[in-house]
């Protein structure tokens, strides 16, 4: 559509069965990198200089989510450039920011386009967004609104007035198993050397070479990854401990003890505490990296957490490989 400041893409906020299968292949990592839109000003219906201005991310799938929630309406959408990450972890690490929506609102030449001087922004973003540094630079005032984008059309109809359901964010049990593909598909990844070294220790580990003994240690490392990664994540709340190290080795402690009481009697004691300890630090390092997709943990107590746990989970491998020399050697 034409505008005073030149043309404006209109888009729709019906989504395809391709949106949605690129949504799809992103939870599973599948190109989740480059599923991002051009960063700009963009027009959903027949909005005017009087319409609203919404502002969010170039990640595909939180582009979508707000344009499927504003279909039917007529408004602005301002995409900034944060290089294909959410607006939680943009604002984080400071592209979803003062200076690039500052840079955006002016290479938009925004204020040639709508009357009023008013951006709605994601609640989730305020930790990168300094309001009265973008109302100084560009004469914009900042209103953060909801958290879902679901609650917008409410939030717009009710006059842009927040009610106390709107900045409420509960991390439930969808919200969480709809991050466990990649988190899976991460830890895997891992799984050629985590399974490998702990399969090769296992082969050796009564002195001959052992298929059935490589293999076992190697399920043990593969299911140590599912714990941390699909087991702690559903289970999150549930479990004791604020620390998400702690919540994973407590679970993967439990997990490689019931296994373990399954296999009694066929395996010796040091492959038993073995498999004990490098499961425990395998679930306990996958469930610390879930910190990263979670609502309620900051930069500085994820590093903190790193600085004690991480030290903690070295030595409980090393001890876990340690147990089976000892043990090899000592008969």
């Amino acid at each position: 559509m034409e505008t005073p400041a030149g043309r404006a893409p209109v888009i729709s906020g019906h989504l395809t069965f391709a949106d949605t299968l690129g949504a799809w292949k992103a939870r599973w990592g599948i190109g989740r990198m480059a599923y991002i839109v051009p960063p700009g000003l963009y027009a959903v219906g027949s909005p005017d200089a009087d319409s609203p201005v919404l502002v969010t991310c170039n990640y595909k799938m939180t582009y979508d989510i707000l344009r499927r929630a504003l279909n039917g309406r007529s408004l602005w959408i301002l995409v900034l450039e944060t290089y294909g990450i959410n607006v939680w972890c943009a604002a984080g690490k400071g592209t979803f920011g003062t200076g690039e929506l500052v840079r955006r609102i002016a290479d938009t030449n925004l204020a040639q386009i709508v009357s009023h001087r008013r951006l709605i922004l994601p609640l989730l973003g305020a930790v990168g967004v300094k309001a009265v540094e973008v109302a100084r630079r560009s004469g914009f005032n900042v209103q953060f609104g909801c958290i879902f984008a679901d609650h917008l059309p409410d939030f717009l109809d009710n006059g842009m007035n927040v009610t106390p359901d709107m900045r409420e964010l509960n991390f439930s049990l969808k919200d969480r198993l709809a991050l466990v593909p990649i988190e899976l598909v991460i830890g895997l990844k891992s799984l050629p050397v985590v399974g490998f070294t702990s399969g090769l220790a296992g082969a050796f580990s009564r002195g001959s070479f052992s298929l059935q003994g490589g293999f076992t240690f190697f399920l043990y490392a593969f299911i140590g990854i599912i714990t941390g990664t699909v087991v702690v994540p559903l289970l999150l709340p549930w479990l004791p401990s604020r620390s998400f190290a702690v919540k994973g080795a407590l679970t993967g402690l439990l997990v490689a003890g019931a296994l373990l009481m399954a296999q009694s009697g066929s395996l010796l004691w040091y492959e038993a505490a073995a498999l004990m300890l490098l499961m425990t630090s395998i679930s306990s390092f996958f469930a610390l990296n879930f910190t990263g997709s979670t609502p309620f943990t900051s930069r500085s107590g994820v590093k903190k957490e790193m600085r004690l746990s991480l030290p903690a989970m070295a030595a409980a491998a090393i001890a876990g490989f340690s147990f089976l020399v000892i043990g090899r050697f000592a008969g």
